[in-house]
């Protein structure tokens, strides 16, 4: 009997040029959904994925719908490879968007549409040099709190993604952010560094975004998940469908606590998980979370074929 799995979509920052070359060279349907996407957004992606340039594919508004359309390249490739159905199902901030997709709550094209709209509203909210992000690792997570609180000095400053035992990120306006990352260095942190991106997700500073996602997200035809997907907000499946809408509103300022997510999992006794998505971020994220869950990154035909062999069965 197969085993129970999860399946966990990646986020903004594991783009990259010529992500899915490989495995789209062997599976169409990878271009194929590339076209969907195309023609949802009129926008080609997969030329932008491959060709570039770099700096637009790493334009908000451009990563979040090329993403989407990548994880669910890889999750229709691994159904069609004859992969294991998925027993659960989350994805890390714009990751949790394909989830949905996957998990049929959102129609695809919708859900290209949502995800490019959800990212120029992010990059409108806040004007450029204004708000940034830095990856602190080293410190438990009360110490980062506790951190934000002492240096935001009366500005946006907080702990946003939890990702795994002492790596946190914090965002916030820029000048506290610079002033964190120095205080941080100062209390021991292995390292603390500024992250190379133009919006400070999830904190305070995108309740502006959050609140024209509201309209936009009220004007989809949403239903529950077919599959339970775990939201970042509150680590657990939304009840209904007026909870799903205000659970991807409050995603926006509110924190990735994908620590509690993976433990969530594993604590539920799903032994394995696949990462649908082009790199293996989440991956070595969830070995630093709990070793006793292995996660697999799909994303090309030799990390697939062996994906599939170690989750043939149980």
């Amino acid at each position: 009997m197969p085993q129970q799995l999860a399946v966990f979509f990646p986020g903004q920052g594991s783009q990259a040029l010529g992500m899915l070359d490989a495995l789209a060279a062997t599976y169409p349907s990878v271009r194929h959904t590339f076209e969907e996407a195309a023609d949802a957004l009129g926008q080609d992606l997969w030329q932008l994925v491959t060709s570039g340039p770099e700096d637009a594919l790493n334009r908000t508004e451009n990563t979040q719908p090329a993403m989407l359309a990548a994880g669910i390249a890889v999750w229709r490739v691994w159904r069609q490879a004859g992969g294991a159905p998925a027993t659960v199902m989350a994805g890390h901030s714009l990751g949790e968007y394909s989830a949905l997709v996957a998990a049929e709550a959102l129609g695809f094209a919708d859900g290209v549409r949502l995800a490019a709209e959800r990212g120029r509203l992010m990059q409108a909210a806040v004007p450029p040099g204004e708000g940034s992000m830095a990856a602190l690792l080293g410190l438990d997570d009360d110490t980062v709190i506790a951190l934000c609180a002492e240096q935001a000095g009366g500005e946006v400053l907080e702990a946003v993604n939890f990702n795994s035992p002492g790596q946190v990120v914090i965002a916030g306006a820029s000048t506290a952010v610079a002033r964190a990352v120095e205080a941080a260095k100062a209390a021991g942190a292995k390292r603390a560094v500024q992250l190379p991106v133009s919006v400070p997700s999830h904190c305070a500073l995108m309740r502006p975004a959050a609140e024209q996602l509201a309209e936009r997200l009220a004007e989809l035809d949403l239903t529950l998940p077919q599959v339970p997907v775990l939201h970042n907000v509150n680590v657990a499946p939304a009840a209904d469908v007026a909870e799903l809408r205000d659970l991807l509103v409050q995603q926006l300022y509110r924190p990735v606590r994908w620590v509690e997510t993976v433990r969530k999992v594993a604590g539920d006794r799903v032994p394995a998980a696949i990462e649908s998505g082009p790199g293996k971020v989440l991956a070595g994220l969830c070995k630093r979370i709990d070793r006793n869950m292995t996660t697999l990154p799909v994303f090309d035909p030799k990390t697939l074929e062996a994906a599939l062999e170690a989750t043939a069965n149980a």
